[in-house]
């Protein structure tokens, strides 16, 4: 026996022995498999169950990591997404008239489950999204579950967010949902929504769809009304169906300011709601009093985090002067310590790109960069051979009118500029077709409130980057879109106050 237990021990050791190469990144893919049991085929998710779409057709879903096909996603056309429609229609009588304690009881069960299933969701996400497997664990997983136990909160409280006001929910409401951040996006939009008493038919993208549809399978558990939350999936033409539904009265988008503009085009002039996060390019300002260690630690933080397909990347950083040697030559050895790898290694850093078409992007614009000018400086590793990957980068040199200074590069590729004074430090932060965030680093907390009232940007920190909690309220101007989601600002969309 005791032969028998050594063999196994020494065999298990074996297996879990990291391998020179690509092949260790391979067996750790394996284990993935332990944790999630990927469907060769997923339907669309509408009045409470799963159906295969009206016209049979189907889309695939990679592994951006390996470029491997993961699973078929039914497409749904304009017959699916009216199905979504009017089960939700069906479904919002009985929902906008449950008490708000009820409704909080449902979203608080949605958020345990979601808690219970953590680390099958982060695998999937990573899986499907590229990102690395720490940030969906250890970021984004639990923040998702804290909006649902957020919003539990308010859905019996509504009295409170609205003094004095009479308010009753909008009604069926369409959202869509970007690529970057695919669950911790679906709790965005449906937590408030669903606390406030609306319906919903939730459109994830067409290249990140899994964790949504393992969100439905955690609202069938939770035993949520049929019809309350519908989630389909498609490409463009399904969330221009969506849009256009006659009985969708609130849209809910986040995603390019290209098709953020061209909705609210269709919308215009109807009665529908509608809010829109969009892009940014945004300014992470180091003053030359700040804590530079921190500040350098916040610069990699705001750029590189999720391979910068961050919507509020601080993909601009501005550097006074006098310390921009020393910032220069703390972030270059910094950036020298990031692994670049199989997201599924927990000691990833920066993971795959999210599809080919946007490393093609990325690629294009630091090909402009380099034919622009200014001092190009990336990451030296070998990246892997397999999946889309791109080295971490930045431009030094930048001036506000160069172009990746002002185009959206949603990649990890980062544009350094410098300034003297602080009213400088302003006008080029400002300098944008943008708003969405900004950061400020200095040890005087008095500078900091007076560049922050200063800079037209949605939401701002100071002395560091990327923050979220589901109490504070997030949003831009300009460019970046209009309207707030988290906090009790979430909840404003989703009513009508009379």
């Amino acid at each position: 026996m005791a032969k028998k237990n050594k063999k196994t021990q020494k065999n298990k050791s074996k297996k879990t022995q990291p391998k020179k190469g690509f092949h260790f990144e391979y067996d750790e893919a394996l284990e993935s498999t332990a944790v999630v049991k990927l469907k060769k085929k997923y339907g669309l998710f509408i009045g409470g169950e799963f159906k295969a779409s009206k016209s049979g057709k189907t889309f695939k879903t990679e592994n951006p990591a390996t470029g491997e096909k993961l699973a078929e996603l039914a497409l749904a056309d304009k017959k699916d997404v009216d199905s979504a429609v009017q089960a939700a229609k069906k479904a919002f009588k009985a929902w906008s008239e449950l008490s708000g304690k009820e409704r909080g009881k449902y979203l608080f069960r949605i958020a345990r489950l979601i808690q219970e299933r953590s680390r099958e969701f982060a695998v999937l996400e990573t899986l499907d999204g590229g990102k690395p497997i720490k940030e969906s664990r250890d970021v984004d997983i639990p923040l998702a579950a804290n909006h649902f136990f957020y919003y539990a909160g308010w859905a019996d409280k509504l009295d409170y967010a609205f003094p004095g006001k009479k308010i009753k929910p909008v009604g069926v409401c369409g959202q869509i949902i970007p690529w970057n951040f695919p669950l911790l996006m679906a709790a965005w939009k449906l937590a408030p929504a669903l606390a406030a008493g609306n319906t919903v038919v939730l459109k994830p993208a067409e290249q990140t769809s899994l964790t949504a549809l393992l969100l439905a399978e955690v609202i069938q558990e939770a035993e949520l009304p049929k019809g309350v939350v519908n989630i389909i999936t498609g490409e463009g033409k399904t969330g221009a169906a969506l849009v256009d539904h006659p009985d969708v009265k609130k849209i809910a988008f986040t995603g390019s300011t290209d098709i953020g503009k061209t909705i609210a085009k269709a919308i215009a002039g109807s009665d529908k709601k509608l809010t829109l996060e969009l892009g940014g390019k945004s300014a992470n300002i180091i003053f030359e009093d700040a804590a530079i260690d921190q500040a350098v630690e916040g610069i990699v933080n705001g750029i590189f985090f999720n391979q910068g397909h961050v919507c509020c990347a601080g993909s601009r950083v501005l550097v006074q002067e006098s310390i921009k040697d020393e910032v220069i030559a703390k972030l270059k050895k910094r950036m020298s310590t990031l692994r670049v790898g199989n997201p599924l290694d927990k000691n990833t850093d920066v993971g795959a790109i999210n599809s080919k078409e946007q490393l093609e992007k990325i690629n294009s614009l630091v090909a402009i960069g380099k034919k622009e000018g200014g001092r190009f400086h990336e990451v030296d590793c070998a990246l892997p051979k397999k999946g889309y990957y791109c080295k971490p980068c930045f431009f030094e040199g930048q001036t506000p009118a160069s172009t990746l200074s002002r185009v959206e590069v949603f990649g990890p590729v980062l544009s350094i500029m410098t300034f003297r004074t602080p009213d400088e430090a302003v006008k080029i932060a400002n300098d944008s077709n943008y708003g969405l965030a900004a950061g400020i680093w200095s040890e005087k907390s008095s500078k900091i409130h007076k560049i922050a009232s200063e800079l037209k940007a949605g939401v701002i920190w100071g002395n560091t980057y990327n923050k979220f909690d589901p109490a504070a309220p997030f949003g831009g101007y300009k460019e970046s879109g209009f309207g707030r989601e988290g906090g009790l600002h979430g909840l404003y969309p989703y009513v009508e106050v009379r």
